[in-house]
Order: C-alpha cells, then structure tokens, then sequence
C-alpha cells in the first residue's frame, strides 16, 4: 500500500512537472520596445482587414501552441537612415543635400500588421527602403524649388518632404519622428556666386568704414599732433621763461657776493654801532644802579618816611574829628530818637487812657443804664406783685378777717415765738416748779406775750378798711400794712 502510494505521488508531481513545461513552452510575454506576431490560427483583431490570419500582442503574455501556432517579434525601436541625395533644382543646377530621417514603426495594430507583412523578416533592411522612399520625394521637391528658396526657408523643404512621404510610410507601417536638413552642397559653386553680391557689398561696407575710421583716425591723429604741437609751444615757451629765470636768478648770484660783502660790512658796522650803544647803555645802567639808584632810593626812603609821618598825623587828627563828630552826631540822633520815642510813648500813652477812659465811661454809663432799667423793671414787677397780693389780701379781709389773721399769724409765727422768747433772753438760771406743768405754764405765758401783735393786727387791719387804701392796696407813704416794708429807692451805683 505506501508503494502504491508513493507511485501515485510521484506521477503527480511528475505530471505538475510536465505541465509547468508545457507551459513555460507555450507562454510568450512581449517586451514593452517589440510585438509578437502569432500566425497558425485563425484571429480576428480590431482594425485588421479579415483573413489576415495572424495575431498581434504588445506589452503582455500569451499561450501559443507549439507545433501549431509560430511566434515572431518585430522591433518598436527607434531607427535612422542617412540622406546624401543628387538633386537638381527648378533652375536646373545640381546640388546635394544631407540629412537625417528617425522613424519607427508605429503603436497602433494596423501599423504594425503593415510593418510585420512588409519588415518581419528583412528588419535590417528596413533604413534602406525608407532612404530610397526619401531619396525620391526629396529628388521631386527640389525640382520644384530654387536655390534661394532652399537656402532662405529650409523648413519649407523639410516640411513638403514629410507630407510627400507621408502616405507611403503609413503604408508600410512606419511613423517619422524627425526630418532634418543638415547641409547643401553646391558642386558648381552658384551658392557661392550667389552670396559675392553680397559677400562685396558687406566687403563694401566694410572698407567705407574702414575708410572711415581711418578718416576719423587720421583726424584724431592731426588733432594730437595739434595738441602735442601746441603743448611743444607752451613747453618751449615755458622753458624760456624758466631760461630767463634761470639767467637772472645767475645775475643775481653773481652779483650776490660783492653785495654779500658789502652787506656783510654793513652788517658788521652795525652790530659794531649796536655794541657799542650797548656798552654806553650799559654803563649808564651801571651808573644809575651805583650811584643814582642808591642816591634815589635813600631820598624816596626820608621822603616815603616824611610822608607817611605826616599821612599818620592828618589821618590820626581826621580820625579822632571823625570820631568826635560821629559820637556827637549818635548823641544827637540817640537823644533826639530818646525825645521823638518818649513823646511817641506819652502819647501814645495819652491816646490809650483817654480811649480807656472813654471806654471805661461807656461801659459803665452803660452798666448804669443798665443797672437802673433793671431796678426799675425789678421794683415794677415787685410793686405790681404786691399790689397784686395786697388786693387778693385785702379781699379775703373783707369776706373772712379771721382767716387773713390767722394766715398772717402762720407767717410770722416763727417772729411771734422769737419775739416771746427773748424775754428770756437776760436770764442765766432758771428754776422751773412743778416740773412739766411748770414749763407749760411758762411757755403760755410767752406765748400770751408774743400774742399780743394779734390785738395789733386786728386793729391794723380796721385802720386799713377805715383809712381808704389806694387801688394798688398801698398806703399812702408807699409802705405795706402787713410787712412795713419801705418803697424801693435808687441805688448809688459806684459812687454815682
């Protein structure tokens, strides 16, 4: 049994084997630059005419059957052909052009059916075909053009030969990616005749201005050498005057030592004359400084010591005047300002006793005035109350006489006992019988004494119904019946 299962395993793997083979020898991928044409079956593609026959695959893998289907690549690289074509131009001269044509094939399906039927198997021999294509378009063109229309405008001859060879290239499949025009050549040499007209006016033009700037060259030159001419002068003229400076400035140096001498004698007289003075002055200062100067300064010393004695006394007398005269004159001012003060003081003394003593007289005329209005007010109100009380008195006299007593007598009761007890008064022992009986007896007695002003009362009081009172209830001496008080008199105030 694991014979018969290792058997079974290996023809499985053996058969995976096979069959990755089969498939790595029927796999074809195409490369991104190449197409694979697959012929041996029938395929249809879109945009390819039917009955074509072959299959086209770009840029992926697909299964070919070996034995059955063919697999091919065709290039889509880049590819150059060189053009060194004979020409001859409208105006019948030959000439050679050179240039360079780059063309592939093209991406599309139908371009590259049209490349494959045409350039499977002759690749390499595909820049020829196309140069020959070229080579025969170029050829018609430039029959048709000028030399200067070449030349002036080689883009126009680039782009009529793309054009013409457009069509035939779509035809084998192939797209132009450049068209260049390198170069012309002109073996008969119109080109260059061409461009003498031109080549001698442009040499024209350039020996005018080369004459020119000679012209202009030359000028310059004439005016430096006018300007170095005329520097030359100033030079030449400068010089001379330098010359003539030179010469004199030599005059004058030759003249120089003979008037050097004699200035120097000059010179050495004068310093001789000076010398001399100096000697003369000199000794004059020596004599002033030995005999004048001491001479002098011994006179200017008794003259300065005179002098100064003198100056002591003037200034000593003037000083001792100016003293006196200053001590008399501060007297004078002290005494005088003494008498100005103390007139001032008694004065103003005056001033202030006669202003006390107006105040003083106001405040007392008015403290008098005062005093008297309200003594005045005070014995008013006092009468008016007596009066008052007189008539309230005197009206209860005349309805109950004993009550008015008896109330007259409960007022003056305490003169009443005093009046009673100062019959006593002179007495130093006494001696009291019967004890308590004795001392009431006694006492009675006193009483009866002091009570005796009730008799009195009784009749001052008829007198007063008799007499007629006034209507303020006052006698006619202004004194009151009850208390014999006196009328209110003015009172010196002061001594006023």
């Amino acid at each position: 049994m694991p014979m018969v299962v290792g058997v079974v395993a290996g023809a499985a793997v053996a058969a995976v084997a096979v069959l990755i083979g089969l498939f790595k020898l029927m796999w074809r991928v195409a490369e991104p630059n190449e197409a694979l044409i697959i012929s041996g079956s029938k395929h249809r593609t879109d945009g390819i005419e039917e009955g074509m026959g072959f299959r086209i695959v770009t840029g992926r893998g697909t299964l070919v059957m070996p034995g059955v289907q063919a697999v091919r690549k065709l290039s889509l690289d880049l590819n150059e052909t060189e053009l060194q074509v004979d020409c001859v131009t409208h105006q019948g001269i030959p000439l050679k052009v050179r240039g360079v044509v780059i063309f592939k094939v093209g991406d599309d399906f139908v371009s590259i059916a049209n490349a494959a039927r045409r350039f499977l198997d002759q690749q390499k021999l595909m820049s020829e075909r196309v140069h020959n294509v070229f080579a025969g378009h170029l050829r018609s063109i430039v029959g048709g053009l000028t030399v200067e229309d070449m030349i002036r405008d080689r883009e126009k001859l680039t782009g009529q030969t793309r054009v013409a060879c457009g069509t035939e290239m779509e035809k084998l499949g192939l797209i132009v990616d450049s068209l260049q025009i390198h170069e012309i050549e002109d073996p008969t040499g119109y080109i260059r005749n061409l461009a003498m007209p031109h080549a001698a006016a442009v040499q024209r033009d350039a020996r005018i201005a080369q004459a020119e700037a000679n012209r202009l060259a030359t000028e310059a030159e004439q005016q430096s050498f006018a300007r170095m001419a005329e520097a030359t002068r100033d030079s030449e003229i400068l010089q001379a005057g330098y010359q003539a400076e030179r010469d004199k400035a030599a005059a004058e140096a030759q003249q120089a030592g003979p008037l050097a001498e004699a200035g120097a004698r000059q010179e050495v007289v004068v310093q001789e004359t000076r010398v001399a003075e100096l000697e003369a002055h000199r000794r004059e200062q020596q004599l002033q400084a030995d005999v004048r100067k001491p001479a002098d300064a011994a006179a200017y010393e008794k003259r300065t010591l005179a002098e100064a004695e003198r100056d002591a006394r003037i200034s000593g007398a003037q000083a001792q005047a100016k003293e006196t005269e200053l001590a008399a004159a501060a007297e004078a001012t002290r005494v005088k300002t003494a008498a100005g003060a103390e007139a001032e003081a008694t004065k103003a003394r005056g001033e202030a006793a006669a202003q006390a003593t107006r105040a003083t007289g106001a405040a007392e005329a008015a403290a008098a005035q005062a005093r008297g209005l309200a003594a005045a007010e005070a014995a008013k109100a006092k009468g008016l109350a007596e009066a008052d009380a007189i008539k309230a008195r005197a009206a209860a006299l005349a309805e109950n006489q004993e009550a008015v007593v008896a109330q007259q007598l409960a007022e003056h009761w305490p003169e009443i006992v005093k009046a009673g007890a100062s019959a006593f008064g002179n007495v130093d022992n006494m001696v009291v019988l019967n004890g308590a009986d004795g001392m009431a007896d006694m006492f009675a007695k006193a009483l009866t004494m002091g009570g005796t002003g009730l008799g009195l009362a009784r009749q001052l009081l008829a007198s007063m119904n008799q007499n007629g009172m006034n209507q303020n209830g006052q006698s006619p001496n202004g004194a009151s019946p009850l208390n014999g008080t006196a009328p209110a008199q003015k009172v010196p105030m002061d001594g006023q």
